[in-house]
């Protein structure tokens, strides 16, 4: 009794695969084998089991099932909806030790995966590949655990809108708000919320549907963002919502259409929770603008930049007792008031209760930015082998040279021009470089830089 799970699938912060080539019923069965199997030996007994939308997800979820009660787990089946919304039953109910949402996330249709918590922390890398190592020995307990159906949407739907706090609602009742759920899980949860929140909302897209009909489910692609800017533009609404395929990850733009990154939405929650918690440290990843962690300093915050990775953030998290914390791919936590984990329906209802508080839309907000130059995310392959020592071998010759670095998550290089910065991806065979100046000429010196260490280590990033 063993299963061989493919390595590949097996990544820093979740199992990612393509099914019926990488991953199947026989690879989840295993999966809850041995899930079930470290629940149990840490003291717990009980799991709860969420899906998303995909095709394939209730096949995985029914062998995943079979897998945990047959390690002597108890199994607590929520049905579909958002990642953020097993997490929440993770969190609150009092009976439950764990969770694993059944998720491809924002990848292609044909894909799934797994995302897990136990204990109420992350389990992410370490805890990912023993899994695997335990199915391959076999080293399962036996069991026969129970499964129950539990409804938990309408309670997480009205945790969510507690978001909203203290706010008045008479100025809430003024705005209007586009939202696309993208076919995605968030769907009938964002229906549920928006028939509760006050104002005026526009819906796009919220059947469930895992083939993704009207656009792919990633709000960091400004092309998914083309239905939801035409919306804003043709009901003049204040500002638009975005999700990912699992709504872990949230996308804004502004009434004039303008995106707003991951690291710009930050700015906005960062002054908006210094004035209810002075000097607290905020968050952010390697990748933000140095304008986040400005404006952080200059509402009287402590800004801190951390690795890339949502269980990465938050355990960083854990650890400092950060209120807020927020990555450029979307992910924003919530400590203050909220339960620290990332939740892209939550975020959309602080943002709307920020926007009141500040005293100014969010158009004016966005308007109120630096305007630097700044490069997307330039991802390259690089063999899975290469990519961790290529990032080394630029770390040793910047610190002969004396150059002013920090190596938190690769390397991230701060020049008179601004910074550029090169990491290795922790799940897929890539580097990512990025830059940011107040020059165009600055930007393309710094993309100089970065292309003429990557020379120097037999690599080119192409075009």
């Amino acid at each position: 009794m063993s299963h061989r799970i493919d390595p590949t699938i097996l990544r820093e912060y979740d199992i990612r695969g393509v099914v019926g080539e990488t991953l199947g019923p026989d690879d989840a069965r295993a999966i809850g084998r041995s899930f079930g199997t470290l629940v149990r030996r840490c003291g717990g007994r009980k799991v709860a089991v969420g899906r998303d939308g995909r095709t394939s997800s209730p096949m995985l979820e029914a062998a995943l099932v079979e897998g945990l009660v047959g390690s002597g787990a108890d199994v607590v089946q929520i049905g579909l909806g958002p990642t953020p919304m097993l997490y929440f039953a993770e969190a609150t109910g009092a009976d439950i030790d764990a969770g694993i949402q059944i998720t491809g996330s924002h990848n292609p249709p044909g894909h799934n995966g797994f995302k897990m918590v136990l204990a109420g922390k992350p389990f992410f890398g370490a805890d990912i590949a023993r899994l695997g190592a335990m199915a391959q020995a076999g080293d399962w307990d036996e069991g026969a655990g129970s499964v129950e159906l539990r409804e938990v949407l309408d309670a997480y739907v009205a945790r969510i809108v507690e978001g909203l706090g203290e706010v008045p609602r008479e100025a809430l009742s003024a705005l209007r708000i586009g939202w696309d759920a993208g076919n995605g899980a968030a769907g009938l949860a964002l229906e549920k919320l928006a028939a509760r929140l006050p104002g005026q909302h526009f819906l796009l897209f919220t059947a469930v549907d895992g083939t993704f009909p009207n656009h792919h489910p990633d709000p960091t692609e400004e092309a998914n963002l083309a239905d939801l800017k035409a919306l804003v533009a043709a009901e003049g609404l204040d500002f638009g919502i975005a999700f990912d395929g699992d709504a872990d990850r949230i996308g804004v733009v502004d009434g004039m259409g303008r995106t707003i990154w991951g690291d710009q939405l930050l700015m906005i929650f960062a002054e908006d929770l210094l004035r209810m918690v002075p000097g607290a440290t905020v968050i952010a990843d390697v990748k933000a603008s140095q304008a986040l962690f400005d404006a952080i300093a200059g509402h009287g915050g402590e800004p801190l930049m951390w690795k890339t990775g949502h269980s990465l953030m938050k355990a960083k998290m854990a650890e400092t007792g950060a209120p807020l914390a927020g990555e450029m791919s979307g992910h924003v936590f919530f400590a203050h008031d909220f339960y620290g984990y990332d939740d892209a329906l939550y975020a959309a209802v602080r943002l709307m209760a920020a926007s009141v508080r500040l005293g100014r839309s969010i158009t004016e907000l966005r308007g109120a930015m630096p305007e630097l130059l700044n490069t997307p995310e330039l991802r390259f392959h690089v063999d899975e082998t290469r990519k961790f020592a290529a990032v080394e071998e630029v770390r040793r010759r910047l610190a002969e040279a004396g150059a002013d670095f920090v190596a938190i998550d690769g390397v991230r290089v701060r020049t008179p021009d601004g910074w550029w910065l090169l990491r290795a991806s922790n799940t897929q065979d890539v580097l990512v470089a990025r830059a940011e100046s107040g020059t165009a000429q600055g930007l393309e010196r710094l993309i100089a830089e970065v292309d003429a260490q990557l020379a120097m280590s037999g690599l080119s990033r192409g075009n």
